[in-house]
């Protein structure tokens, strides 16, 4: 019997439908794990309830002044933590051996990192809209219309797919899902909190303030709300396209070159 083994010949159409097929594969997967979507729903609620009600009145005075600020950081902030989880459920498939199964499959050496990602970023859609019917629940006011919310969405999703990148090469870089967590809480979490998601810059001191300014999150964030309530700023907007832009250019090659290293 003869065994069929990835080749380096696949068109990008088959490839691209190659991605379409794994992507669809794990979003299955979701209906035999439930609590994927219920991470991706109970966390960013309870992030925004709990900055809204508890800090907002003494951040901004006012529960629904700090909502207006609030919402479009804590879609941030949700959407890049939710983004590194690529690298764990990446990871845990390696582990597993899904992927010595894949690569006797002729399909594009590239296509199970795509699929996992394309499968992510319709995750990820869910989570924000999630976040954003909960905002007008809770009374946030879109200032800027269908585009605007569009325009945010679609930000937002080019985003995770420069950040994913880098998701996907600490996911088959590392030993253990265990250790992308790590890798999550070590960088992402101070990256996401030195920003302007949850407090305005001029709150901050000086000193803080100066990276607070550099930090991408806070460029992202500013797109976002100049996005959702208005006015829209094209500087941030342009700002965060070239760093999903950059991010993916940067990234992609070293993740697949340590993809195909590893399998």
């Amino acid at each position: 019997m003869t065994t069929l083994h990835p080749t380096a010949r696949v068109s990008p159409l088959a490839g691209l439908r190659h991605t379409m097929t794994l992507a669809w594969r794990s979003l299955v997967q979701v209906k035999h794990n439930p609590f994927e979507i219920l991470d991706l729903s109970i966390q960013p609620i309870m992030f925004l309830l709990l900055f809204t009600y508890v800090f907002g009145g003494a951040i901004s005075g006012d529960t629904g002044d700090y909502l207006q600020f609030a919402l479009p950081g804590v879609i941030v902030q949700n959407t890049i933590f939710a983004t590194m989880n690529i690298g764990v459920m990446l990871n845990s498939d390696l582990t597993k051996g899904v992927f010595d199964r894949l690569r006797a499959l002729p399909i594009a050496r590239w296509a199970p990192l795509a699929g996992r990602i394309v499968a992510d970023t319709v995750k990820q859609a869910w989570s924000v809209a999630l976040l954003l019917v909960l905002g007008l629940v809770m009374g946030f006011q879109v200032g800027t219309g269908v585009a605007g919310v569009l325009g945010a969405f679609g930000l937002m999703l080019a985003f995770c797919l420069g950040i994913a990148w880098l998701a996907v090469l600490v996911g088959v870089s590392v030993s253990e899902p265990d250790k992308v967590q790590i890798f999550s809480f070590a960088v992402m979490f101070p990256l996401t909190f030195t920003s302007n998601v949850f407090a305005p810059t001029e709150t901050m001191p000086g000193w803080l303030q100066v990276w607070v300014k550099a930090n991408p999150v806070t460029v992202l964030a500013d797109a976002v709300r100049g996005l959702l309530t208005g006015p829209v700023q094209s500087g941030p907007v342009l700002a965060s396209l070239a760093w999903a832009v950059g991010l993916m250019l940067v990234f992609a090659p070293l993740a697949v070159w340590r993809f195909k290293k590893r399998v």
